[in-house]
């Protein structure tokens, strides 16, 4: 082999083992990155999770909040309902206080 042909695959041989490096560099960066999407993913699939509990536990706050104010106004219409069967059993009853004439 001439000096010129060894030169060539000396440069050859470089190049190959740079290319290898690169590719060794890249694999990792490749599983790196995998490993990352892996870790994202189930980060995600742990938010979304959360999100529906969280969705879950605003509608039963929302619904106990509405028998809440359904409780309150059931309440007031009892009250309310209690004043006028007194208002009108004071009217009997002075309508039984006068008499057959009126």
């Amino acid at each position: 082999m001439t000096a010129e042909e060894e030169k060539i695959v000396r440069l050859l041989e470089t190049r190959t083992r740079q290319l290898i490096i690169k590719f060794q560099q890249t694999k990792e960066e490749n599983e790196e990155l995998l490993s990352e999407l892996v870790a994202k993913d189930e980060e995600l699939k742990n938010l979304k999770q959360l999100h529906r509990n969280l969705e879950a536990d605003y509608t039963n706050l929302k619904t106990a909040r509405m028998l809440e104010v359904g409780d309150k106004d059931l309440a007031a219409a009892k009250l309310r309902i209690n004043r006028l069967v007194r208002d009108v059993d004071k009217c009997i009853a002075q309508l039984k206080a006068m008499g057959p004439e009126a």
